[in-house]
């Protein structure tokens, strides 16, 4: 049996640009934002069309009413249970995971509420994340019979091995300082003042040269999964080449000089 599709009215994910910070909103609150066919979709849309704005120098991903994001959408997995449809779901959504570290901008996910299955692993996958103090987080598809697979590989790629494996096995929740002990989060502050830790974290990514974060971004990535001889090569490359950027030039002028830097802003 085919899911029926999302007939509401207000659409799945919300824009709002402000000051070179462009904030994506999972739009389907009183079902704790699932990660749909149809909202992957328009997440993927969304960062394409963000990749080629120059205006944009940070996103925020962000969940609408009381959760940041409680996974993919169990309803809408079992309506559909044929394996065709449940690969190219995955798959889906591994494009989007890999789509976040190959977006020229940095990406900051804004958690409150739960980040559980794959909401947890949009977290990890995100360049930094803030989260209310209240926020908790777990790979809990374990608890249905489902090993979170997936979410593992971004998982094990922020926390240590054996913490990740006991989530994975256990779907345990852990708390946003427990969470931010073991890697999984940048900033833990208490959910009044969550909007505004966001907006000075990214605040202070666009203040910065944007040339040499988008270089930098594709660098970071890259090396991590290289060997160290050939991270270091690549790393020298990457500098030499920022060293010819007008940033470069402007920022260490201005540091010499000990005015602020003018950067160029795209």
């Amino acid at each position: 049996m085919a899911m029926p599709p999302d007939t509401t009215a207000e659409p799945l994910l919300l824009r709002r640009d402000d000051a070179g910070v462009a904030t994506l909103t999972l739009n389907r609150p009183a079902r704790f934002n699932p990660l749909s066919l149809a909202m992957l979709e328009a997440l993927l849309e969304a960062f394409d069309a963000i990749a080629r704005d120059p205006q944009v120098r940070v996103v925020v991903l962000a969940g609408a009413g009381k959760a940041f994001c409680a996974g993919h959408d169990l309803k809408e997995m079992r309506a559909t249970p044929a394996l065709g449809f449940q690969q190219r779901l995955f798959r889906l959504c591994s494009r989007l995971m890999m789509k976040l570290t190959e977006l020229p901008q940095p990406v900051i996910a804004r958690v409150h509420g739960i980040a559980t299955a794959a909401g947890c692993q949009l977290v990890a996958m995100c360049d930094l994340a803030v989260a209310a103090d209240s926020a908790r987080f777990a790979v809990s598809g374990i608890d249905v019979g489902l090993f979170c697979a997936a979410p593992g590989v971004a998982l094990s790629r922020n926390v240590g091995r054996k913490q990740a494996f006991e989530m994975l096995v256990t779907g345990r929740f852990i708390d946003a300082h427990e969470a931010r002990r073991c890697g999984l989060l940048n900033r833990v502050v208490a959910e009044a003042a969550l909007d505004a830790e966001v907006a000075a974290l990214a605040a202070a990514i666009v203040a910065r040269s944007a040339a040499a974060i988008r270089s930098g971004k594709q660098l970071f990535y890259r090396q991590l999964e290289m060997g160290v001889d050939a991270a270091y090569q690549l790393a020298a490359e990457t500098m030499a080449h920022n060293m010819m950027y007008d940033d470069a030039a402007e920022g260490i002028d201005a540091f010499l000089a000990r005015r602020p830097p003018m950067f160029k802003g795209s």
